[in-house]
C-alpha cells in the first residue's frame, strides 16, 4: 500500500481545493467593474458627507443640546470610518500592487484631517444656529466683530483655519493620492466597455464630486489630480493599453464634475458679495455659502 503510494506521487492540493482556481478568480474579479464599491462609496458620500449638514438642519434643535454631538456629527464619525475602509478595499483589488507604505499613509492622514474637520465643522454649525453669515469671513460676522476681549476673534479665526484649510488639506489630499493611485494601475490590453450600471452611476457620482470640489475649496488639486489622469492615459496608450471599465468610470465621473464646475461658475460670475468672498484667481463659490446668501431667508 505505502509502494502503490510512492508510485503514484502526493495529490498536488487537497480534495475540492484548487489555488490557481482561487487566485483566477481573484484576478478575474479585479478586471471587472466593480459596482459594490463604487456604489458604496456614492450612496455613503451622499448620505453621510452631503447629507450631513441637511439633517442638521432638519432635525429638530431639542434632540440634540448645542453642548452635544448633533446628528451630523454622528455622520461624520460614520464617514470618517466607512470611507477608509471602502477605499482599502478598492486598492486591494488594483490590478496592479500599489506601495503599501503610501497607502497607509495617506489612509492615516485622511482618517487624521477628517477628524480635525469634524470638531470644526461641528462647531461650525452651532455658530450657524446663533447668526454666523457663511458668505462672510470671521471678522466680517455680526456676532464675531463684537466679541470681547477682541483676542477671542483670533480663536474663531484659529478655528475656521483648521476646518476650512488645514482640515480640508490632509482630508483631499491623501483621498485624491489614493483614488489617482488607483487609477495609475487600471490599464490593460484589452479595452472594456462601461456596464450600464456604470453609467447610471456616473451621473450621481459627477455631481458628488462637483459639490466636494466646490464646498471644499479644493479646485486646484481637483484640477492637477484630472490632468495627472489624462497625462497618465497618454503615456499608457503609447505602450497599446487602455483603460478597464473602473478606471474609464472614474476619469468620466471627474470630467463630468469640471463640466459642472464650469457651470457653477458661469452661473454665478456676477455675483458681487460672492466674489468679494472668494477673490484670486480661481473664482468658485461654496454651495453653502450661496444658500446663506440667497436661500436661507427663503426656508
Amino acid at each position: 500500500m505505502q509502494a502503490a503510494r510512492r508510485r503514484r506521487g502526493p495529490l498536488p492540493f487537497p480534495p475540492n481545493s484548487s489555488p490557481s482556481a482561487s487566485e483566477s478568480h481573484s484576478a478575474q474579479e479585479k478586471k471587472y467593474f466593480h459596482l459594490d464599491l463604487w456604489l458604496g462609496l456614492t450612496v455613503q458620500n451622499w448620505i453621510l458627507d452631503f447629507g450631513r449638514p441637511i439633517v442638521m438642519i432638519v432635525l429638530p434643535l431639542e434632540w440634540f443640546p448645542l453642548n452635544r454631538p448633533s446628528a451630523g456629527d454622528y455622520f461624520h464619525m460614520l464617514y470618517n470610518v466607512l470611507t477608509p475602509f471602502i477605499m482599502l478595499k478598492l486598492i486591494e483589488r488594483s490590478p496592479k500592487a500599489l506601495p503599501r507604505s503610501a497607502v497607509y499613509l495617506c489612509i492615516i492622514t485622511f482618517v487624521m484631517g477628517a477628524s480635525i474637520h469634524l470638531v470644526g465643522d461641528s462647531i461650525n454649525h452651532r455658530l450657524l444656529l446663533s447668526g454666523y453669515q457663511l458668505h462672510l469671513s470671521v471678522r466680517e460676522n455680526p456676532i464675531i466683530r463684537d466679541l470681547k476681549p477682541t483676542s477671542l476673534i483670533d480663536s474663531f479665526e484659529l478655528l475656521y483655519f483648521y476646518d476650512e484649510q488645514l482640515g480640508h488639506l490632509m482630508w483631499y489630499i491623501p483621498f485624491f493620492i489614493i483614488l489617482l493611485l488607483y487609477f495609475c494601475g487600471c490599464f490593460s490590453r484589452r479595452q472594456q466597455r462601461l456596464p450600464l450600471s456604470a453609467w447610471l452611476l456616473l451621473g450621481p457620482s459627477a455631481l458628488y464630486y462637483w459639490y466636494l470640489v466646490t464646498e471644499g475649496q479644493i479646485c486646484e488639486l481637483f484640477l492637477l489630480t484630472l490632468g495627472c489622469m489624462f497625462a497618465a492615459v497618454v503615456h499608457h496608450r503609447r505602450r497599446g493599453l487602455d483603460l478597464d471599465s473602473n478606471g474609464l468610470f472614474l476619469l468620466l465621473s471627474f470630467s463630468g464634475t469640471l463640466l459642472l464646475m464650469v457651470l457653477w461658475v458661469a452661473f454665478l460670475w456676477d455675483d458681487p458679495i460672492l466674489r468679494a468672498k472668494y477673490p484670486g484667481l480661481l473664482y468658485v463659490p461654496e454651495p453653502w455659502s450661496y444658500y446663506s446668501l440667497h436661500l436661507r431667508h427663503n426656508h
